[in-house]
């Protein structure tokens, strides 16, 4: 039976496939086709035992299509989006979201003109740790956030394609940021508000990949907090965020990529009392992020990541590209 909302996954590359894959869980979100313009993409898709389509532009002509998500190059995003819009489809687009700020606010701007509901593929954000994370700081418990440090490192890159647009200098000039960056901008901001300032260094050390393996970035907020946030490209996967505050502070570290989550462990310590450890088990979170995007488009409870939040990463990212290109800090 056809789940209540229908989508086309455009592009089967690695995540394209997790992706379809995980939503043969959904009771809500049906992945009904597929579209990749390569022979190698249809051919997977075809593995998947999807309809294949050979284009965007033929996905956006189906009418048994609700929305499309989009696990495409970051560079095309912008454009596929507003396509996307004009022809009334909801939209999913993967991570990042656009590669710069007059992008985002075009693409953004078209969602809105056409009524259409947009997801994004920061999937960090639905787990439930981080969920929980989220709803204590708001709450106070720690106090005021002082730091967020996030780490988010893996080798997976290291035996792709040399031709694969992910390690393309001129496509993703700063390979860490739009690997797994992004997702550590995506929650600090969520975590720490409005950023004002970005230092972001990248150097290729233990690797041979042409768009560098190892990035860090520093994030002055608003507030007067910051973020230090390390993404590796060329050591095995790690993953951790760490929440400090002015009476507490809480880490979460993942047990394994999100691809295939094996659960968190999770640390809660605030001033005059003891540390918590508590182990919390696996969730799908990618699954969970569309099924969050369609309930939103059919009506339901709004997404739960704002539109505002979605601008200032946006932003934060081409401030990180400029500033490992510059040296200097740069404004978001």
């Amino acid at each position: 039976m056809t789940a209540a909302f229908r989508v086309a996954v455009v592009g089967l590359g690695w995540w394209g496939r997790t992706v379809a894959a995980a939503l043969r869980g959904s009771g809500l979100v049906s992945v009904v086709l597929g579209a990749d313009p390569s022979a190698a993409g249809r051919t997977a898709g075809e593995e998947l035992g999807l309809r294949m389509a050979n284009s965007l532009e033929e996905v956006l002509q189906a009418p048994n299509i609700d929305g499309v998500v989009l696990c495409t190059p970051h560079t095309a995003h912008a454009g596929q989006i507003v396509a996307a819009a004009r022809a009334g489809k909801h939209v999913f687009c993967e991570k990042p979201l656009c590669t710069s700020g007059e992008e985002a606010e075009w693409a953004l701007g078209e969602v809105a003109e056409h009524g259409v509901t947009l997801g994004v593929g920061h999937e960090r954000r639905f787990e439930p740790p981080v969920v929980d994370l989220l709803r204590r700081v708001r709450a106070g418990e720690f106090g005021t956030p002082l730091v967020f440090e996030g780490a988010f490192s893996q080798d997976k890159f290291l035996g792709m394609d040399p031709g694969n647009w992910r390690l393309s200098p001129e496509v993703s000039p700063v390979g860490p940021l739009s690997a797994t960056g992004v997702h550590l901008v995506d929650l600090s901001i969520a975590l720490l508000g409005a950023p004002t300032q970005v230092w972001a260094r990248m150097a290729t050390l233990g690797s041979e990949l042409p768009n560098g393996d190892t990035l860090t970035v520093t994030i002055g907020f608003e507030s007067g907090a910051t973020a230090l946030l390390t993404s590796v490209l060329a050591t095995p996967f790690f993953g951790r965020a760490m929440l400090v505050g002015s009476s507490g502070w809480v880490e979460v570290r993942d047990r394994n990529h999100p691809e295939d989550p094996q659960g968190w462990d999770v640390v809660r310590k605030r001033r005059g009392a003891p540390a918590v450890t508590e182990f919390v088990p696996p969730h799908p979170a990618v699954r969970d992020n569309s099924e969050q995007w369609a309930k939103a488009a059919l009506g339901g409870s709004p997404y739960p990541i704002p539109v505002e939040e979605m601008r200032w990463t946006v932003r934060t990212y081409e401030a990180v590209v400029r500033s490992v290109a510059s040296g200097r800090v740069e404004s978001p």
